[in-house]
Formats: structure tokens, C-alpha cells, sequence
């Protein structure tokens, strides 16, 4: 790549005419010098503020339109503790933003973070984690937007016929719409997530208030005190184990933001401010629905129409409004959420997957790393992305169970590529290997071999370790109990066979590391000189 010369501090500044008066400079002007000292060249348009980043890290993670299924007592406990080791979490990966707040996220925190004699290959290893995670994740969660839509139809006409093709033709609709909005350009995506996120925030109270207020309500005992062991497994401890996956995927994605950083005002500290902020409104919002679904919801969890659409929360808004009007006017809100949020999740997965391009990771590189110069967007990757999603959403023709699968590998990727730069991080954070911030500084940071700074977001002395090992601990078991089956000696069909598919790719991608990526991957490329 070209050398491309950082701005001296001077030239990003102006003196008065003596000389002793000297302004800052501009955000823009200081988040492209951030940048620059990590050795990457700015290319996107910076579009994105606080409230637009919020709203699309909000969205993306969805928490309350995920738990809208409710379940027995033991849900909320595994609520709590999931909800305390995302907060983990995401500390983590705030600190580790405003650090490097680069579009590559792990991977590159993965080279910068790792020993030098293993840099290439456990930062390459981390890239595909995050790659096989988001592209799995953009397709599941078009996928669920899509049967949603045709189970509303469900909902509202008992004699329609819902066939596989449909769903498959549905979810291609949700997928060209996401399209269409992010080669769209411009301030059109930011202004969408700033008004998605108004939907986000009102939806849950347009579907709380009439819920409680219509539904009849279980006993505090019901609630608080019953357990339920559906998938046969020997202990309750192991149910209750294998059940907080769901929790882990309604906290999914927390990664979204970063992967925008790029094109975020400001985005060493207002990416961290976006990704505390997520988990604290998403998780109150969610433990509102939550409690409300235990209330609300009776023990069959929607009924007959809950199974046979496969969303219970349809069965228990027409239990609780006897309308199936109402319901439908619920459920729509939930639909309209899933299917704008795909806007996000199509940006994020792309933007992650033009920077490992970028850095020369995945095959056919120099076609996905490329930008177009009119749109200062990553179109080729943005383009890839969906044909990915489009191609996985045919295997909903032969079977319901796998589409599922690519839930769990979703889950499984993005958080094996948070376990590792967790891991690295605690590793360097109990050496004392990290200095103190100084944006005043004229030098490559952040980058492999280069010096570890902390950014101006960071939690400080034991605090800060004690969080970092915690949220290590809860990652390692969401990893785990990801691969299980949702019940005890489960046949063939009914199988989780996300470890099969998630080793299968990594197999291919070691393969094509061994015979290719060796020779032209290096890590995150220095692409200015200083």
C-alpha cells in the first residue's frame, strides 16, 4: 500500500498572526489523527454521532423484542447473571474501543494485544471468529425477521398455508431493503438508527402497558419460584445453563458499534459511551418484559398458536387482548424492529468484513477492501454480505432445525472472538504492559509491536481487573453451552450442530492460512509512515 503521511499537530492547528495563539483542532481532524497513529488511512465519512451510534447499538443488540417468549422463574435469575457478565462484557470491549477505535475491532485488538511471535496467526484466527459470527448473525436475524412476518400471517388468517419458499422469498424482501438503505449513503443510515431508536424505546412501552393491563397476571410464586426443566437434562443446574443462551443472544452484537468506528464524531469516547449506555437501557428494558411475559404469559407459553407459528409472544398477546387485531397491531412493532435492524447488523457485518479484507484476510481481498470514492462506503463487502445472507436463506427449503443452527454459530463466533481479546487484555493488564493516555503524542500506537495506550475510557486499578476476569468467566460459559442441544439425547434432525459447522470453517480457514494468508497476511497493516 501507499505511504500516506500524517498531518504534523501543526498543521491541524492555527496561530494568530504573532504566532502565540493556537486552536484545536476540529473532531473530525482529531479522530482522523487518532487514526492515523495507528497506522490506518482514513476513507469513510464520519456521519455518526452519539445519539445515531446509540441508537444503532440498541437496536442491534434488541434485547427486549428477544425475550418476549418468557419461560419459568428460573429465566430471571439467568437474566441477572447474564445481564451482569454482558455488562463485563462490555466494559471490555468499551475500553478496548476507545483504545484502537478502528473498524477491525478484535482482530486487530487480537494483534495488538498478543505476543509477537504469535501475533499473525491468533489475530487471523480472531478476524474469522468475528467474520463467521456477523455473517451467520446478519443472516439468522433476517431469517427470524422473515418467518415473523409470515407467522403474523398466520396469526391473522388460521387458513393460511405457510411454506418454506415463502419464508425464503420473505427474508430476500427484508434483506433488499436493508440493501437499498446502506449503498443509500450519506446521513440516511445515522437518521434511520436515530428513529429506530425512538421505536425501540416506545415499542416496548406500546406493548408492556396493554400486556399488563389486559392480561390476568400468574401469582409472585409462579414467577419468582417455578423451574423448568423441558429439555430432559439430568440437574436443574444444567437446564438452567443451557437455557441462558438465550439470554446471551438477546445480549449478542455488542461489537456493532465498533465495527462503525470509523465513521463515528469523536469515536474514542463515544463509542464507549454507546456501548454502556446499550447494556443499561436494553437490560432494564428487557428485565421490564421480561417480569411482565412471567406475569402475563399462561403455562402452555401461547398455546397452540405459539407453536404453530413458532413465536409464543403471538399466542400470549391474543391470550391477553382476545383481539387478534390487537395482536397483530403488537406484533407488528416487534416485525418493524427486526427488519430495520437488519439495516445495522448489514452494516456492521460488512464494515468488519472490508477492514479483515482491508488488512488482506479472507480470499478475494482486494475486491471487498475496496471503497467507493462517490459513496465513501465499502459497497463490494456490503454487496457480499447479503448474497451470503441470500444463499443461507435457501437452506430454510430443506430445513427449519439448520437455519436455527446458524443461530448457535452466530453466538458461538462473535463471543469466541470476544474471548480471545479478553483474555490478551487481562494478560496485559495484570504485566502493567499499558500506558497511560496521552493524545499528545507523534507516534504509531496501538498497532502490532507498536506502544499500548489506554484511550480516555477506561476502567482504572483492581476495579478494572476484577470486571476483566469476570467478564472472562462468562464469556468461556456462554462459548460452552453454546454448542449443546436444547434437550437430552436429541435425534438426528433436532441435533445443535453449530460446533461441526463453526470447526468445519475454522479447519478451512487454518487450511487456507497454512497454503495462502501466511504469505500476505501480517496483522493489521500500517498503511501511513509517520
Amino acid at each position: 500500500m501507499g505511504s500516506y503521511e500524517l498531518k504534523s499537530q501543526a498543521s491541524i492547528t492555527i496561530r494568530s498572526a504573532r504566532g502565540a495563539t493556537r486552536l484545536a483542532p476540529s473532531v473530525h481532524e482529531r479522530d482522523d489523527a487518532n487514526l492515523q497513529r495507528m497506522g490506518k488511512k482514513p476513507v469513510l465519512k464520519r456521519n455518526f454521532g452519539i445519539l445515531s451510534i446509540l441508537g444503532f447499538s440498541c437496536t442491534i443488540l434488541g434485547t427486549w423484542e428477544g425475550l418476549l417468549g418468557g419461560g419459568s422463574g428460573g429465566a430471571i435469575y439467568a437474566y441477572i447473571f447474564g445481564w451482569i457478565g454482558t455488562f463485563a462484557n462490555f466494559m471490555v470491549l468499551a475500553e478496548l474501543a476507545s483504545m484502537a477505535p478502528t473498524a477491525g475491532g478484535q482482530y486487530h485488538w487480537a494483534a495488538m494485544l498478543a505476543p509477537s511471535k504469535h501475533m499473525k496467526f491468533v489475530s487471523f484466527i480472531t478476524g474469522w471468529f468475528a467474520v463467521l459470527g456477523w455473517q451467520t448473525a446478519f443472516a439468522a436475524s433476517a431469517f427470524l425477521a422473515g418467518s415473523m412476518i409470515q407467522s403474523a400471517a398466520i396469526l391473522g388468517n388460521e387458513a393460511y398455508n405457510a411454506l418454506p419458499w415463502q419464508t425464503t422469498l420473505i427474508t430476500w424482501c427484508a434483506l433488499s431493503l436493508a440493501l437499498v438503505i446502506n449503498l443509500a449513503g450519506g446521513k440516511l443510515l445515522p437518521r434511520a438508527e436515530t428513529v429506530l431508536l425512538v421505536v425501540h424505546i416506545l415499542g416496548f412501552f406500546g406493548i408492556l402497558i396493554p400486556l399488563v393491563y389486559m392480561a390476568e397476571h400468574n401469582t409472585k410464586e409462579q414467577v419468582f419460584l417455578s423451574f423448568q426443566n423441558g429439555g430432559g437434562f439430568k440437574t436443574q443446574g444444567l437446564s438452567w445453563f443451557v437455557g441462558m443462551t438465550t439470554c446471551a443472544f438477546a445480549f449478542g452484537g455488542a461489537d456493532a458499534s465498533v465495527h462503525m468506528a470509523e465513521e463515528v464524531a469523536n469515536a474514542s469516547m463515544v463509542i464507549p459511551q454507546a456501548l454502556m449506555l446499550s447494556v443499561g437501557i436494553n437490560g432494564c428494558l428487557g428485565f421490564g418484559i421480561l417480569i411482565a411475559m412471567m406475569f402475563c404469559a399462561g403455562p402452555d407459553l401461547g398455546g397452540n398458536l405459539g407453536k404453530i407459528t413458532g413465536y409464543p409472544f403471538m399466542g400470549i398477546f391474543l391470550e391477553a387482548t382476545n383481539s387478534v387485531s390487537g395482536s397483530l397491531a403488537m406484533s407488528a412493532i416487534v416485525i418493524v424492529i427486526y427488519v430495520c435492524a437488519l439495516m445495522g447488523l448489514l452494516a456492521a457485518a460488512s464494515r468488519q468484513l472490508w477492514s479483515f479484507s482491508r488488512d488482506r484476510g479472507v480470499p478475494g481481498w482486494r475486491l471487498w477492501s475496496r471503497i467507493s470514492t462517490s459513496r465513501q462506503l465499502p459497497v463490494p463487502a456490503i454487496l457480499v454480505s447479503v448474497t451470503i445472507s441470500w444463499l443461507l436463506a435457501i437452506i430454510r427449503l430443506g430445513s427449519n432445525i439448520a437455519m436455527m443452527d446458524i443461530v448457535s454459530m452466530a453466538i458461538s463466533g462473535i463471543y469466541l472472538s470476544y474471548l480471545v481479546v479478553t483474555v490478551l487484555l487481562f494478560i496485559r493488564r495484570v504485566r502493567g504492559d499499558i500506558s497511560l493516555y496521552n493524545d499528545g503524542d507523534d507516534e504509531i500506537i496501538n498497532a502490532p509491536g507498536a506502544k499500548l495506550v489506554w484511550g480516555p475510557f477506561r476502567c482504572p486499578g483492581l476495579l478494572g481487573t476484577i470486571i476483566n476476569g469476570y467478564a472472562i468467566i462468562y464469556i468461556a460459559i456462554i462459548v460452552f453451552f453454546s454448542f449443546w442441544p436444547s434437550s437430552m439425547d436429541p435425534t438426528i434432525a433436532k441435533m445443535n450442530w453449530s460446533i461441526l459447522a463453526i470447526g468445519g470453517a475454522i479447519f478451512f480457514a487454518i487450511l487456507y492460512y497454512i497454503f495462502r494468508a501466511r504469505r500476505v497476511y501480517t496483522g493489521p497493516i500500517v498503511e501511513i509512515s509517520l
